[in-house]
């Protein structure tokens, strides 16, 4: 019976450990396919950029990713921000991304005074790598520059909690973080059947507990945070000004206008209209080239 007992769980835990690292090889298949190759973002150190020499070449559409990497950095160093913004987005439209490229186009960006697509790719560099100290805390200096001065919905706080636990790594590390448990709590378990001693039960059985219930929280906040990394309904305002309409018509009325830098969520799409809502709950309806997807 025991022997039964013990190639079940065996057989359980296989189909677990298989099913999470399917989830995180979709996953990561995902990533790449949204976010293609991080290379760039490993091409020059700070130590090097602070070194660098070269001036951006002036046709910047033949340069190799590693010498759009160089100009882009020097450019930036020197005070070239606009130089730094058109090597940095050519790295972008090659189809290269990673959290550091963003962040750094953003900071360009930023420097730019260029507020919309500064918090863009703040947000965008977020998706990527959700524990940057530097990005989130530059994404508010961004965010309290913009006009627009909107209260939250208040939340419960423990919701809050939550999520600002998840933040804290990306999903990778999450799934990651979840089969270890996984794998503990297995063993945990295995050493409960087998062993004679009762303290050592004890401990296989109260332990067990504790790494399942562990493997619990990180699959969940593996799987939040890879249903956030590919959410495409948040969006941020890239016009000047954005009259947000009660239907998708130009000649409809105007509920609110909103400005460059703000935030928002689309809830709903129609021909070359979004259905966006804000913070404080408003909604209405605005032309999609106002805004940008993150």
């Amino acid at each position: 019976m025991k022997r039964t007992i013990i190639t079940g769980l065996l057989l359980l835990g296989g189909m677990l450990l298989g099913a999470t690292a399917t989830a995180s090889a979709q996953e990561q298949r995902a990533a790449e396919a949204s976010t293609a190759t991080e290379q760039p973002a490993a091409l020059l150190s700070d130590e090097q950029a602070e070194t660098a020499t070269e001036e951006i070449r002036p046709n910047l559409v033949s340069e190799t990713p590693e010498r759009l990497w160089d100009a882009a950095s020097t450019a930036y160093i020197n005070g070239n921000y606009h130089e730094a913004v058109e090597a940095y987005e050519q790295l972008v439209a090659r189809g290269f991304s990673s959290a550091k490229l963003y962040y750094n186009l953003a900071n360009a960006y930023f420097k730019e005074e260029q507020l919309g697509r500064a918090i863009l790719f703040y947000r965008r560099a977020l998706r990527i790598d959700p524990g940057s100290v530097d990005a989130r805390y530059n994404l508010s200096v961004a965010e309290a520059r913009t006009k627009d001065n909107i209260e939250q919905v208040p939340e419960f706080f423990l919701t809050s909690w939550f999520r600002a636990i998840r933040q804290t790594m990306n999903c990778t590390v999450w799934s990651i973080l979840s089969l270890v448990s996984l794998a503990c709590g297995l063993g945990l378990i295995l050493l409960y059947l087998l062993t004679q001693r009762l303290s050592l039960r004890k401990t296989g059985f109260y332990g067990a507990l504790a790494a399942l219930t562990i493997f619990i929280v990180t699959t969940c906040f593996a799987a939040g945070e890879r249903r956030s990394m590919l959410d495409r309904s948040e969006a941020v305002v890239m016009s000047s000004s954005a009259s947000v309409k009660s239907a998708p018509d130009r000649s409809a009325t105007d509920l609110f206008v909103l400005h460059e830098g703000t935030s928002v969520r689309i809830t709903d799409r129609l021909d070359s209209w979004c259905e966006v809502t804000i913070a404080d709950g408003k909604k209405g309806w605005v032309e999609r080239s106002k805004i940008e997807t993150i």
